[in-house]
């Protein structure tokens, strides 16, 4: 594989202890090794809340321990789960004045997470109330566009994401991501995927393994392809969803993902704007 193509790769959803679910780096382990492997920056997440603040702390510690000599920076992000107080815009504010460069609705709390995981309700925060947003929400679009940021759709339903991102396109939120929606859990069809791109030019993001229960994952590689060809490359972005002890460890998941693409002759020009471009973007970073 061309080295270069990891050379300023940014991952916008890679998973870090702390967290209640033992990761496999911490976040500085994982920032020493997008330093090593040439990674421009990551965005860090976590189902409890907010990762703004640790992501400051990484980049402190890069500026203490490196003097400046990479190009890297981590980022973080809130989740509107319970813990948050579900979609709360005062938390959200809080967030963006500290750094935070993308919202997720809710993940582990979303009605069809649950419904799907079959658990308990007792913390399900909803989207749609009675066919609309729920009425925060708009405040919550209104910070998104405000602050430039990105909205990603988390673990909602295909059905709920086609209204909110109507929504938020309608509230001028220009930065939509559909968070995984190959996972099974969230389970959005190719063709939904195709129609939100061509009527909401919205990002897909597209990961590297999804969880099949019992500590076993499975590979998304054939069906990012397959939305890759459906979708086109410019609306569908690398990342890892990575962190999992189960899984290969964070830089060398990107390097199978990137050499899957490879093998599958997708242009190298086309592989840099899923892995570099499109983030960068979101990001609001020089391309």
């Amino acid at each position: 594989m061309n080295k270069k193509l990891l050379e300023g790769v940014i991952d916008m959803h890679v998973h870090s202890n702390p967290d209640i679910r033992h990761r496999r780096y911490d976040d500085f382990e994982l920032m020493e090794a997008a330093i090593r492997v040439g990674a421009r920056a990551i965005v860090i997440k976590t189902h409890q809340g907010t990762t703004v603040d640790r992501a400051y702390l990484c980049n402190k510690h890069n500026e203490l321990t490196h003097y400046g000599d990479n190009n890297f920076t981590m980022y973080g992000g809130i989740t509107l789960n319970r813990q948050m107080g579900g979609i709360n815009p005062y938390a959200v504010e809080s967030g963006l004045k500290l750094g935070g460069k993308v919202v997720w609705l809710p993940t582990q709390s979303a009605r069809n997470h649950l419904e799907k995981m079959k658990q308990s309700m007792d913390r399900c925060v909803d989207v749609i109330r009675d066919g609309k947003p729920v009425p925060e929400l708009y405040d919550v679009f209104r910070l998104v566009k405000d602050f430039d940021v990105v909205l990603g759709t988390a673990h909602i339903s295909p059905e709920e994401s086609f209204r909110i991102i109507e929504a938020a396109r309608d509230a001028g939120v220009k930065k939509i991501v559909v968070t995984h929606p190959e996972w099974w859990l969230v389970d959005m069809s190719l063709e939904d995927q195709v129609r939100l791109v061509k009527d909401y030019n919205v990002i897909l993001e597209h990961c590297f393994a999804q969880p099949l229960g019992g500590g076993k994952y499975k590979s998304n590689l054939p069906m990012n392809l397959e939305a890759i060809e459906a979708c086109g490359y410019k609306n569908v972005m690398v990342c890892t969803d990575g962190g999992q002890v189960e899984n290969p460890c964070w830089e060398d998941a990107l390097t199978q993902y990137i050499q899957y693409l490879i093998d599958h002759n997708i242009p190298e020009e086309q592989i840099y704007h899923m892995t570099h471009t499109i983030q960068a973007e979101l990001l609001g970073l020089s391309v």
